[in-house]
């Protein structure tokens, strides 16, 4: 494999000779991609088209559950563009409702509606929330709060919802009715508190990550979280937990509430979901199903093609045990990121996560940031990704083995060391 200087942080970062594709003419211009085009998947590995392989600790960004061309997911699908792919949602779609029992049956909600990504998911809760406080609260100009640096889709709702200005630049002017407060610091009750003193006649609902992914890998804490759920009974305010990055088993438990042994009114599905096939959802408490006929709607959400991929990622969930699994190799992968901390101080400070949902955390006057060393990690066969300048975030497939993290570890360590002088 050739590699060629790419001149841009003290110790230089790499691009591939080669192995890049060819410039994309035809597509707009709204993705940094890395130097790879990867035209195979197995498991926990990826190739790229001159057969380098690669460790995929990215996994469609928090997406393929399963991995890549798992077996019991390639036959059901199969079977499936045999059988239909699509139809209206006019009709009634069996493999739509054999997903939305095991979904209703395995958590705390008692109805769903499906859709196609988690900006969607995310769009119909706002919806949601905004009719919850027209009819249920009687507001006449609904308010829903969400914390700072959550991360909540681009669409425009969505986008509006998120506490991270650098999303925002260029977009505005943003959806009104939207507020933020403060998340997982010393101020976050005070913030909130403020919040509620001030705009409590107008809160329909909150709506918040369990763990925030793209904010910097930050799990909730259980006091602050009994201490909303608390605030939103007492207020009859509806709390809606964005689960898009941390549903489906991502943190070693099949939802992200249960993290905190506490029920949200609503949440949101996506990513984990369909195991790399595109399908969202919302999944309400009776208290919060309130859509009428015509409310909202979706041509391709819940289609039999999508329903039956996230079916089948859902009992291989279960039957394969998974969530043990994200458990012990959550616990392996922290311990090889402390370590990595231990060993360089002077770049990286914490780690953070749960499960299978993992942040290395680089130091303030480090040279170092998550771009120069993503960059690095695919020199030495590993795919890895930000979140944010400052956080190396690990994803990977749910189903990777002992001797898969240790080879993440180990091309991690290689790729840091290469990068300081």
């Amino acid at each position: 494999m050739e590699l060629v200087d790419a001149p841009h942080s003290k110790c230089g970062t790499f691009g591939f000779v080669g192995s890049s594709p060819t410039a994309p003419t035809f597509l707009m211009n709204t993705y940094q991609r890395f130097p790879l085009e990867l035209v195979r998947g197995k498991g926990c590995w990826v190739w790229d088209k001159e057969g380098n392989k690669y460790l995929d600790a990215i996994a469609g960004i928090a997406t393929c559950s399963l991995g890549h061309s798992h077996r019991k997911l390639t036959n059901a699908l199969n079977k499936q563009l045999r059988k239909i792919q699509h139809v209206s949602n006019l009709f009634f779609i069996p493999e739509q409702e054999d997903l939305a029992e095991w979904l209703i049956k395995n958590s705390c909600a008692e109805s769903v509606f499906f859709c196609n990504s988690g900006a969607e998911a995310n769009e119909a809760a706002i919806k949601l929330a905004r009719k919850y406080g027209h009819i249920q609260r009687g507001i006449k100009n609904p308010i829903i709060l969400s914390a700072k640096s959550s991360f909540h889709g681009r669409t425009l709702a969505a986008l509006s919802a998120t506490g991270q200005e650098k999303y925002h630049k260029n977009f505005g002017p943003l959806l009104e009715g939207f507020d933020f407060f403060s998340f997982n610091s010393s101020k976050s009750f005070q913030d909130l508190q403020e919040k509620i003193e001030k705009e409590l006649p107008r809160i329909s609902a909150v709506l918040i990550e369990p763990i925030q992914g793209e904010g910097g890998i930050f799990p909730g804490e259980n006091d602050f979280f009994h201490f909303l759920r608390d605030f939103c009974t007492k207020n009859k305010i509806l709390l809606i937990f964005d689960e898009v990055q941390s549903g489906m088993g991502r943190t070693g438990k099949l939802w992200g509430y249960e993290q905190f042994q506490i029920e949200p009114d609503a949440f949101t599905l996506a990513k984990g979901l369909g195991g790399g096939h595109a399908i969202g959802a919302l999944l309400v408490k009776e208290s919060a199903n309130i859509f009428e006929l015509g409310d909202h709607a979706s041509t391709f959400g819940g289609n039999p093609f999508a329903c039956k991929a996230a079916l089948t990622v859902a009992k291989e969930i279960e039957n394969a045990n998974l969530l043990e699994n994200v458990n012990s190799r959550g616990k392996q992968i922290r311990l090889g990121l402390r370590q990595i901390v231990n060993d360089y101080p002077n770049h990286f400070n914490e780690v953070r996560g749960v499960g299978l949902m993992q942040g290395l955390v680089i130091k303030e006057g480090s040279h170092l940031n998550s771009q120069i060393i993503t960059r690095k990690t695919i020199e030495e066969g590993l795919l890895t990704i930000g979140a944010g300048p400052k956080v190396i975030r690990i994803v990977p497939p749910l189903i990777i083995k002992e001797k898969e993290v240790n080879q993440l570890i180990i091309r991690l360590r290689k790729s840091i060391k290469g990068l300081i002088c």
